[in-house]
């Protein structure tokens, strides 16, 4: 029988061993959380909240165990934190098998396919594995590769790379240009094919890639991830400001715009509530770095604390304009909660025209639609409002093209939104104020 001196040791060693047991688990899910980045359509998640599935919308973290579906009008887009993206088209299911990381610290993303059509763009930098069928492919480089997966067949084609896939037939290498086809019905036996077939979704699946070919090329922000540098490139610009250094402000963002004004409280176990952005560029400024307002400039974003991973932003609370209380709502309930002008889950309507006024950082404005809005941003700021003539957004029917074509034109008198004149932004053309970065 143990004495009290030995029952309390004892208790001590038991309790220890369990948190070293429990704590890589811990440790590696905390460490993996990957961004819902682009949403048309009907997209839903189940976030293992016990709600089951529910609308998502962009820039919703991802963790393990996630699941995503697209319905038959949905389509959506997956950044892992190297900038490799894997999207999604109508009518597809997919689960986030495990989000984690080795030993050496290198992260592991297993993905299962359970149906539908998926694209995946992968830059090589991290381990990725994706299970189909009844098939396991797996990465350790660069590959560019389209899977369509179906009850009866699964055909796996590869546009840049090769990859090597696992199943009842043994090992299989697919290399470029190539596409082989799996029967299910007949134990995955698979067919080689020299050439790819096209697909409704080819075109936009490459105008997303050249998206993000084309804006993630710069990285002011020295940021040693990826994920949501081709939106601050596209959405805004960075500036070199004296005592500050590199920060970097969203286009539009006039008198009265704060940061946190519009997005959304979502929760995740484990997490507890994160904040969610309702703009398109709303990712890394709200999960790492510092957001602050600078008298003359507005608010602007300093890049940093790339070793914290933040679920709710940070800010320096300022007195010389209002900025929206970050305050979670209430553990319990799970549901998400809504703030300002919330993220939708359907991607902007493109029309013929539109009106970009001085207050909307960028919201409505889909990716790659305008060109230049760096020049649009003076125009707004000047005028207080432009009309702009957008193109579709990767549509699946749109022909090939470089990402992010269009016109704009400044307008000084009413518009079909009512904004009214041109003194609208007169007063506090943050945006326009330090914006001198980089963009095209």
């Amino acid at each position: 029988m143990l004495t009290p001196t030995q029952h309390k040791s004892t208790l001590i060693l038991t309790l220890l061993a369990c948190a070293l047991v429990t704590l890589p688990a811990f440790a590696e899910s905390q460490a993996r959380i990957v961004r819902l980045s682009d949403v048309h359509g009907l997209v839903q998640i189940n976030k293992n909240t016990g709600l089951g599935f529910e609308n998502a919308f962009a820039n919703l973290p991802i963790t393990q165990g996630t699941q995503l579906r697209t319905s038959s009008t949905g389509r959506a887009e997956i950044e892992f934190e190297d900038g490799s993206s894997m999207r999604l088209a109508p009518d597809t299911s997919i689960e986030f098998s495990r989000l984690g990381l080795s030993d050496s610290g290198k992260r592991i993303s297993q993905v299962q396919l359970v149906q539908g059509l998926a694209y995946v763009d992968w830059l090589g930098k991290d381990d990725f594995s994706l299970n189909f069928s009844r098939e396991s492919l797996s990465l350790d480089h660069a590959a560019h590769f389209r899977i369509d997966a179906t009850p009866q067949a699964a055909d796996l084609a590869v546009f840049k790379g090769d990859v090597n896939v696992d199943g009842p037939s043994g090992k299989l290498v697919v290399e470029k240009k190539k596409t082989a086809t799996f029967n299910a019905e007949d134990d995955d036996k698979y067919t080689m094919a020299n050439k790819i077939p096209e697909s409704p979704f080819d075109s936009w699946d490459k105008d997303a890639t050249g998206y993000h070919d084309q804006y993630a090329k710069n990285n002011q922000s020295q940021s040693p991830y990826g994920y949501g540098l081709s939106d601050l490139n596209y959405y805004g610009s960075f500036s070199n400001v004296p005592g500050y250094g590199m920060m970097w402000q969203p286009f539009f963002t006039g008198v009265g715009w704060d940061p946190f004004m519009d997005g959304a409280w979502s929760f995740y176990p484990g997490y507890g509530y994160m904040f969610a952005s309702a703009y398109p560029w709303g990712w890394m400024p709200y999960r790492y770095g510092n957001w602050m307002f600078l008298q003359g400039m507005g608010w602007m974003w300093q890049p940093g604390g790339w070793n914290s991973w933040m679920p709710i932003p940070r800010y320096t609370a300022t007195n010389l304009a209002h900025v929206t209380p970050l305050v979670a709502p209430a553990s319990g309930a799970g549901r998400t909660v809504l703030v300002g002008r919330a993220a939708s889950s359907a991607a902007p309507l493109i029309l013929s025209r539109m009106t970009v006024n001085a207050s909307s950082a960028g919201m409505g404005i889909p990716r790659g639609s305008l060109d230049n809005l760096k020049g649009l941003n003076h125009e707004v700021a000047k005028h207080g409002f432009a009309e702009v003539r957008p193109m579709p957004q990767f549509s699946a029917s749109s022909p090939s093209r470089a990402a992010g074509f269009g016109e704009s034109r400044s307008s000084m008198a009413g518009s079909s939104m009512g904004m009214g004149h041109a003194s609208a932004a007169s007063s506090g053309h943050s945006a326009g104020g330090v914006a001198s970065g980089s963009h095209k």
